[in-house]
């Protein structure tokens, strides 16, 4: 595994993204202080990871303009103000479905909130992930994305679409499908503008 990730991180470099490794939570948290400095304005995508790991927590801190989409009061409406917020952030956060050997990310989302800050807008975008989330090509991480992800996501979410009853994804046509957005980001044009985080463990899905 130690190889897998050495190998991964210096992929992501020759695309131009940077990459790093810790071993833990307190390691992953003094790292992402290091990159977030104070007042910046933050914006998030959904992430279990982002929870699992306390970063969530760390950034309602209030050191943070941080655009909280979780917060339980949000109505559609602040919610959707919110993701266009997240277009002129100082920093984008965000996990991914799956991460190739060879540098690229994969991620699947149901209405482009996610992937887009991704893509364009903030000047910095931090995804962090574990290291089950690393895979030898695009082909698995799609296959890992729809057969493990999703369906786990979809259920997270109470979709009731039939991979929350099947455990695996058949391709719907379900008016809730969550599999509508595929993206594959290769490289980028602004060196270091994406910054991959790979923690050591099983976090997210």
């Amino acid at each position: 595994m130690e190889e897998i990730i050495q190998k991964t991180i210096l992929n992501l470099q020759r695309n131009n993204m940077e990459g790093y490794f810790v071993e833990n939570k307190e390691e992953l948290l003094t790292l992402i202080s290091t990159l977030i400095t104070r007042g910046e304005k933050v914006g998030c995508g959904d992430s279990v990871t982002l929870e699992e790991t306390g970063v969530f927590e760390y950034l309602r801190s209030g050191n943070f303009d941080f655009y909280d989409k979780h917060r339980q009061s949000l109505t559609s409406n602040e919610k959707r103000e919110l993701y266009i917020k997240n277009f002129s952030a100082d920093t984008f956060i965000t996990g991914t479905n799956a991460i190739t050997a060879d540098g690229k990310l994969f991620n699947l989302d149901g209405n482009g909130s996610r992937v887009a800050p991704m893509l364009y807008g903030p000047q910095q975008v931090i995804v962090v992930a574990g290291t089950n989330k690393i895979v030898e090509t695009a082909e698995a991480a799609i296959n890992r994305t729809r057969q493990i992800a999703a369906p786990l996501d979809a259920k997270r979410l109470n979709k009731d679409t039939p991979c929350v009853k099947l455990g695996k994804c058949i391709d719907c046509r379900h008016k809730q499908r969550i599999c509508n957005d595929f993206v594959l980001i290769s490289g980028q044009f602004l060196k270091n503008r994406i910054k991959v985080i790979l923690i050591e463990g099983e976090y997210g899905y």
